[in-house]
Formats: C-alpha cells, structure tokens, sequence
C-alpha cells in the first residue's frame, strides 16, 4: 500500500512541476517586479508610443540610472537588516563640491573626483561605527548624519544654486558613445550602470556578499559561524555611501549644482529597495530586484505622467507603496512558508510506510 501511495503522490508532482515552479517564480516578490516593470512599460509605450522608441528608451535608462545605482547601494545595508537615510544628503553634498571645487578648471577633476570618494568612504564608516561600536540604531545614526550634511551645505551654499563644474566632468552624466545604430548615442551613465550592476551580482554570488544576507537573515548565527558581522556593516555602508558618489557625480550632468539635486534620494531608493521585494528586516532579496524596483518606481511616474496625474503626487505614491509592498512582502512569505510546511507533511504521509494494524 506505501508504494501505491508513494506512486499516486508523486506522480502529479512531477506532470505540473514546470507549471508550480512558474507560479512560485511569479509569487516571488523578488521576482514579481520585473513582471511589473514589464506591465507599466507597455502601459507607458500604449500612453506614448514614442516612449518605446530605442533612443528614446536609451535615455530613460540614463536618466533612472543614477537612483538605480543608489538603490543598489542601498541594497547591501538593508539586506543586513539596517539602513541609510542619509544617502540623499551626501548626493547633494557630492554635487555641491563638485561644483565649487572644480569650477572652470579641468585640471582638478580627477583630484575633486578622489576627494569625493574619500568624502563617500569616510561617511560610510562614521554611519558603520556610529551603528556597529556605538550602538546606535542605523535609523537614527543616519538620519542624525544626513541632518549634519545638510546643515553643512546649507551653510557652504547659503542654499542658493552655485556654479556648474568644467563640461569634461560634466560629460560623465550627460556624454556618452555616440554614432550608435538605432540609438544614437550610448550614454555613460548607462555603461556605468551595467558596470554597477555586473559587479554587485558577483559580490552577491561571492561568500562576502552571501554573509551580507546571513548577516540580516539572523545576526547570531552568522557570527557564530564565523562571520564578521559587524565589519560587514560597515562595508555594506562604505558600498552604500559609495554608490551615492556615482550617483552624485552622474546627477552633475543631468540636474547642475544645486542644493536640492539629491533632495528625497533616500525614500526613493527605500522604496525601490521594498518595491523590489527585498525585506525591510534583511536576510532576503536579489540586488537585481532593488535596480528593477528602481525603474520599475520611475516608469510609473512616467505613466502618470502621461495621464496628467500631477507630479505633486510623487510622496503619496511613494509612501503607498512602501506600506503595500512591505505588507504583501510579509503575507505571501508568510503563506508561502505555511503552505511549505503543509506540503513537506502531507508528502511525508503519502510517502511514509502505513503501519501494520495490531492483531
């Protein structure tokens, strides 16, 4: 009788396992936002047919490319289970130097450009200690340093816009490849982007970044499996104030100087983050997820857009969709996890010899 139970159990699994694995994926939040990315870019072509047109379409990906860069970074600190408000203050903190220190002179770019890094390296490791030595919740260590930041250059700027850097740095945002088929121009920033993202997939599938999301997924076990947990916090803030540089130094192109170009970079690279389906508490999602969340966040307020929804609607849709995308994280992992559990018993009662009835 166990092996016919056995034979019944297991024959349905196999015949629709392609059909459950497709429905897992799809369940996936990690997974569902570039089905959803795919939806609101079809909604965006049928609103703007031109929105699809490859140049067209290159530039969009130019102009999302920083945040989605910034949301990468914001990636390795979440997954940890912390995070970076203060990553908005140091793109515009990036964006002013750049432009007050470089100036007309192409010869100081590259040393502004190493002094910009050192400012994004140094800011990551106070936000490391601040949370890692001296306790202090990320939440707060790092809100408390995007204020300090922002008090910093309100008071170098007056808050007035300064002057644009020399047009070489600029071109880093705004140039790019041109002569190219059917795109005309491949932008920088977007060879930037791939390079980003190409790296930040290896250091995932690399043990470093797999401890990253040990370390989220549960603290004490990573330590006492060997892993550093609080060294790698402070890296996982050093990448996170990093990638705001880049994103700073591509946003000089598109926007200028100005004390507000990086104003709210760090609630849309929160939201792009949860949109993508990696979880607020750590331990879960793919890096991928968080730059497709990104683009994913900026192609809906392209259709809005098109739909003449005011832009001042932006924060609402923004805040809706942390509280959606967090809850809907929550109840399908959740049910995920309790249909799991009730699946690994029922088949161990299909496939589990019945016991002989005692005479």
């Amino acid at each position: 009788m166990s092996a016919t139970r056995a034979t019944i159990g297991t024959g349905p699994r196999t015949s629709d396992s392609f059909g459950r694995r497709l429905l897992t994926f799809i369940a996936n939040p990690n997974a569902s936002v570039f089905i959803l990315l795919v939806v609101l870019i079809v909604i965006a072509t049928i609103s703007n047919p031109t929105f699809a047109e490859p140049g067209q379409l290159i530039r969009f990906i130019a102009r999302v490319a920083p945040i989605a860069i910034a949301a990468v970074g914001q990636y390795f600190v979440i997954v940890t289970g912390e995070i970076d408000l203060s990553m908005g203050a140091l793109v515009t903190a990036q964006v002013v130097i750049s432009g007050n220190l470089i100036g007309d002179d192409s010869s100081r770019v590259i040393p502004v450009l190493l002094l910009m890094v050192g400012l994004g390296v140094l800011v990551g490791l106070i936000n490391g200690f601040v949370t890692t030595v001296l306790r202090v919740p990320s939440l707060i260590g790092t809100l408390g340093m995007m204020l300090a930041l922002s008090g910093l250059i309100f008071y170098w700027t007056g808050g007035s816009a300064g002057n644009n850097p020399v047009d070489s740095f600029r071109q880093i945002g705004r140039g790019g490849i041109r002569d190219i088929p059917l795109l005309d121009i491949l932008p920088y920033s977007v060879i930037i982007l791939a390079v980003v993202l190409i790296a930040a997939s290896l250091l995932v599938r690399r043990p470093f970044g797999k401890g990253l999301v040990s370390i989220g997924g549960n603290p004490e076990a990573a330590r006492l499996s060997g892993i550093r947990v609080a060294v790698g916090k402070r890296v996982a803030f050093v990448i996170s104030s990093l990638s705001a540089t880049v994103a700073g130094v591509l946003l000089v192109g598109f926007a200028g100087v100005h004390p507000s170009v990086g104003q709210g970079y760090e609630f849309f690279t929160v939201t792009a983050v949860v949109l993508g389906g990696v979880a607020l508490t750590g331990g879960r999602g793919w890096v991928l997820s968080a730059a497709a969340g990104a683009f994913a966040l900026e192609t809906l307020f392209v259709v809005l857009n098109f739909l003449g929804v005011p832009a001042t609607y932006r924060d609402t849709v923004q805040g809706v969709i942390i509280i959606v995308a967090v809850a809907l994280s929550q109840v399908d992992w959740g049910a995920r996890g309790s249909h799991r559990r009730q699946r690994d018993e029922m088949a161990r009662d299909v496939t589990d010899p019945v016991p002989a009835t005692p005479q």
